[in-house]
């Protein structure tokens, strides 16, 4: 391998390492994306009753965004909680158990009969979600070399991309079986764990710090130092960040298949034909996604962190409303989708980057999880917000456009945002 390559001097074990925690966020992806695709059908069963009629578009609306919503609230506990025990136990541990969880449970999903049982196995697999993506963004961080961890952020990134072109492929594959086996596909992951068991050890970093900490017999993991002077406008600004990518995603792009299946060319189609199309449509809209992805570190390095944030906030305010509001056939959203995931998916690169380099060593997984998904809690409200702009609107075009507009607090955040561009992990 050639010296000058950014790959120059990475170890088969940081190699290694990477590819676990990729694997780990492919089915954490496939999981999630598993929701969305299967939405309609799914509450268009659960929902009906016997001997009645078709299910409204804005029934599928109010349930399935407090469907969406209960989910969020389960990440973002999750994301904390896990957060803390990683920074206790261990990042490889912590990824064994919530991998565990949230297959377990994706599976159970597929013996729902009501919307509030699913409701629940969601929830529950969102635990798991929220934990595995704290300890594997810290894991990474502390295992690869300091002036190539973007590019491993911009690695692990696009295992979301992945993720959601498996879901599509499965989607596809199963689309004559209804909306039960793509839940069952899930327990799949459990096999990740296989491979953690076997080959990855818990970073020097990491093991340094704790014993340190037994040592003096500090408690460094208590939330509230996470608001300490010096600590708090960074856990603020992460904070507020993640806010404003997860309201953006789960309040507006995640409802990409209900668009999809509502376009007017479409009507007449086949459930099958349907869910293809559908399928289709996921996939470029995660091909824009993974150049979003693979893009935010390499313009982070050239730029800064905020700038490329703020790139992402204001491209996004733009490509709602044009995908979701103008299109009328379904050409034009195959047109517009790449451009939308570039900016709303490519985002969330800047999180394994940006928040392991705000916090010390010791409270690294408790501070990136607290922030990546505390502001869940609040972007949870981002589903049951666009629901109910359904009913109001009567459109889901006009709601996710309305929902854009939370870009613009992105926007107002970044100048208070630490620029970290250069700097070492702190020790």
């Amino acid at each position: 391998m050639k010296p000058n390559s950014w790959r120059y001097s990475v170890t088969r074990y940081q190699w290694l390492v990477l590819f676990v925690a990729w694997l780990g966020w492919v089915f954490d992806s496939m999981d999630s994306t598993i929701y969305a695709l299967v939405l309609q059908p799914a509450l268009h069963n659960l929902l009906r009753s016997p001997g009645g009629g078709p299910v409204t578009a804005e029934v599928i609306g109010w349930y399935g965004g407090i469907i969406f919503s209960i989910f969020l609230i389960g990440w973002a506990i999750g994301g904390v909680l896990f957060g803390m025990f990683a920074d206790r136990f261990g990042r490889a541990k912590t990824l064994v158990f919530t991998i565990l969880i949230y297959a377990l449970f994706t599976g159970l999903a597929a013996l729902s009969q009501t919307w509030w049982q699913l409701a629940l196995f969601r929830f529950i697999t969102a635990l798991g979600i929220g934990g595995e993506w704290a300890a594997g963004a810290a894991l990474v961080a502390e295992v690869w070399p300091e002036d190539k961890r973007t590019k491993a952020a911009g690695l692990l990134q696009s295992a979301w991309a992945g993720g959601f072109f498996m879901a599509a492929f499965l989607n596809l594959l199963l689309r004559d079986y209804g909306w039960r086996p793509m839940f069952v596909v899930g327990i799949a992951p459990a096999v990740v764990v296989i491979f953690i068991f076997l080959w990855v050890k818990e970073p020097e970093r990491w093991v340094k710090a704790r014993a340190a900490e037994q040592q003096t017999r500090l408690r460094p993991r208590k939330l509230a130092e996470l608001f300490a002077p010096g600590m708090a406008r960074s856990t603020l600004v992460g904070s507020g960040l993640a806010f404003v990518a997860v309201f953006g995603l789960w309040g507006a792009t995640n409802w990409t298949p209900t668009l999809v299946r509502a376009l007017p060319d479409l009507h007449g189609l086949s459930a099958s034909e349907l869910t293809s199309h559908v399928s289709y449509a996921i996939m470029l809209l995660n091909v824009g996604a993974l150049v979003g992805y693979l893009s935010f570190g390499p313009l982070a390095d050239r730029l800064g962190r905020r700038w490329v944030f703020g790139l992402m906030c204001a491209g996004s305010l733009v490509m709602l409303p044009a995908t979701f509001l103008t299109p009328r056939t379904y050409v034009h959203v195959l047109l517009l989708l790449p451009l939308l995931g570039f900016f709303n998916n490519g985002i969330f690169t800047g999180f394994p980057i940006y928040l392991p380099e705000l916090y010390p060593t010791r409270i690294r997984a408790t501070g990136a999880g607290f922030c990546f998904n505390v502001g869940r809690v609040l972007a949870a409200v981002g589903p049951f917000v666009t629901g109910y702009l359904v009913t109001v609107f009567g459109s889901f075009g006009l709601a996710a456009s309305a929902v854009a507009l939370i870009y613009l607090v992105g926007l107002l955040i970044l100048p208070f945002a630490p620029e970290t561009k250069g700097q070492p992990l702190p020790p």
